[in-house]
């Protein structure tokens, strides 16, 4: 192979690893679609319906992958909020997407996760929620309609955009 082959696949491969893990700078989407219903497996082969939530609490959906170091960033930052989330009614859901369920679990008792871990193997949830990269948040209001998507967490404006305040 020669080297200009070679130095061309290995940019093609960084170039994609970049992209797939980049923090997008677009405004986040306003949405109000109903949210698109599933069911996974946490950690402990709990399976979790999103459609039992509706009507009762809000739910924020985080979509990860072990090797994003964008998404290591805000787990720790959800590990922390978490609490405050709860005490709030709001739900989380950790979706690891495309990952093996050892890998994840690995990952998750390394990071001491304190929040539902959901695993997605098979990435329908995440195609489900025209997810095209990792981080990605999806919040979801009491009646189950998309209020926001994007590659960060509303921080100073969750509180608005799930109950409307």
């Amino acid at each position: 192979m020669s080297n200009y082959l070679k130095t061309s696949l290995v940019f093609l491969v960084i170039s994609f690893f970049a992209v797939s893990c980049m923090q997008a700078n677009e405004p986040p989407i306003r949405e109000t679609s109903l949210a698109p219903d599933f069911s996974l497996q946490d950690l402990g082969r709990n399976t979790f319906n999103l459609s039992s939530y509706r009507d009762k609490q809000p739910v924020i959906l985080f979509f990860w992958t072990t090797w994003c170091h964008f998404c290591r960033k805000e787990l720790r930052a959800l590990k922390e909020l978490y609490p405050q989330l709860q005490k709030e009614g709001l739900e989380l859901f950790s979706i690891a997407v495309g990952e093996p369920n050892y890998k994840v679990e690995n990952f998750a008792e390394s990071y001491a996760l304190n929040f539902k871990v959901l695993i997605d193997r098979d990435t329908n949830v995440a195609e489900a929620y025209d997810i095209l990269g990792v981080p990605t948040y999806v919040l979801i209001d009491k009646k189950g309609r998309i209020v926001f998507r994007d590659n960060y967490f509303p921080k100073e404006k969750y509180k608005e955009l799930i109950y409307g305040q």
